[in-house]
């Protein structure tokens, strides 16, 4: 495999979905002790969320708890359950399109503003015939990395060595 032109700095998010997020919120913020940021809502995107957390610093971690606003339209936050998965990335227009020319196939939009101010973009679960890699079966959010997120990891990494 060639040189990457961009390196996957670390986990941003897991997003999980079910119809009654109520059950997700005891589990994770009761039960589990995840401090809940803020709550979102989207017609849009068809979802009523909690945004939760886990860690401290660069490293924190979002939990988003979904439900759907209306379980008959799509998107379908919750199904599957593990909606997506989310990871920090170094230098996403590099990525996006390192990754296009490998044949990976990213869901409709390209790279953009996501909720939170960041640049993303989502690799599709399946691959297409013009695009024969997905994501296996995983819906994965793609997020370039605010400078704090890069700088530590360029921290952690001089440390390593």
């Amino acid at each position: 495999m060639p040189n990457r032109p961009f390196r996957v700095l670390g986990l941003q998010q897991i997003a999980i979905g079910g119809l009654d997020k109520s059950a997700l919120k005891h589990f994770w913020v009761d039960l589990l002790g995840l401090e809940v940021l803020e709550a979102y809502q989207s017609e849009r995107d068809n979802v009523d969320e909690e945004i939760c957390a886990l860690g401290i610093g660069p490293w924190r971690v979002e939990v988003d708890l979904m439900q759907p606003l209306d379980p008959a339209r799509k998107p379908a936050v919750h199904v599957p359950a593990l909606n997506h998965v989310g990871l920090w990335i170094d230098d996403l227009a590099a990525a996006y399109a390192w990754l296009e020319a490998q044949g990976v196939r990213f869901a409709p939009g390209g790279i953009r503003r996501g909720v939170g101010g960041h640049e993303i973009c989502f690799i599709h679960p399946r691959g297409s015939e013009s695009f024969p890699q997905g994501g296996e079966g995983v819906l994965i959010e793609l997020l370039q990395a605010p400078d704090d997120v890069i700088a530590a990891y360029e921290t952690l990494l001089a440390h390593a060595r």
